[in-house]
């Protein structure tokens, strides 16, 4: 879901997705750094010569280039630890979504109040305002209050799919017959944007999600609507 002329990663929504960039450029100047030390390598190497009669080994440089990726994959793999459980970690949730995935939409259903479920379809080209974005509106948007601990339900009633939300870090698994759980928090209020990322039929790429974030105060007032 990149937007004309976006090279980077959406803008986070959430403070996870805050993290997961925070790791990517960190992940990113390491491997910059590696390839700037692997160019300068190749340049000597074609610039000198390839022959020397006092060399006989290098136990020195041996160590060196054994003992060196190793520390460079202790940077990353602690970060990259710390962050994997934080986004596995479960907040004491403010309230609970289940959504279930089908052939080729999404049904969701708020557990904690009676008889607020619904289902979200792609709307269609032809019925499409000017101002919404082709294939990646819905009819019914998800409405959430930001700044609240949520927890996610996933599941599905027919093939495997995938929830998934870029400005969220959120990206879990709908398997049937199985409840895959998430926790995220919306920081900022918006519309936020997703797709199923799993392939699962022909019409994979025509079940959009859409993210209503919202104040608490409006999100009251919205369930006394739907109720």
């Amino acid at each position: 879901m990149a937007t004309w002329l976006n090279l980077t990663l959406q803008d986070s929504a959430s403070p996870v997705m805050e993290q997961l960039i925070f790791f990517h450029d960190h992940a990113l100047m390491i491997m910059l750094m590696i390839i700037t030390a692997v160019f300068y390598t190749m340049i000597m190497i074609i610039q000198n010569k390839q022959t020397s009669r006092f060399i006989l080994e290098g136990q020195m440089i041996e160590t060196l280039w054994t003992i060196a990726p190793a520390i460079i994959l202790v940077f990353i793999a602690i970060p990259s630890l710390r962050l994997l459980y934080l986004m596995d970690e479960i907040h004491n949730p403010a309230m609970t979504l289940k959504t279930i995935g089908h052939q080729w939409y999404w049904s969701y259903e708020y557990s904690d109040f009676t008889k607020l479920e619904f289902d979200s379809y792609m709307v269609q080209q032809d019925d499409q305002p000017i101002y919404s974005f082709r294939l990646l509106d819905t009819d019914n948007r998800v409405v959430l209050p930001m700044n609240s601990p949520i927890r996610m339900i996933v599941t599905a009633a027919d093939v495997l799919h995938s929830w998934t939300v870029p400005s969220l870090g959120v990206k879990t698994d709908a398997t049937p017959g199985r409840l895959n759980q998430i926790s995220f928090s919306i920081n900022r209020p918006g519309l936020l944007y997703g797709q199923c990322s799993e392939i699962c039929g022909a019409n994979h790429s025509f079940m959009p999600i859409v993210i209503e974030s919202v104040s608490t105060n409006q999100f009251i007032n919205w369930v006394s609507k739907m109720s």
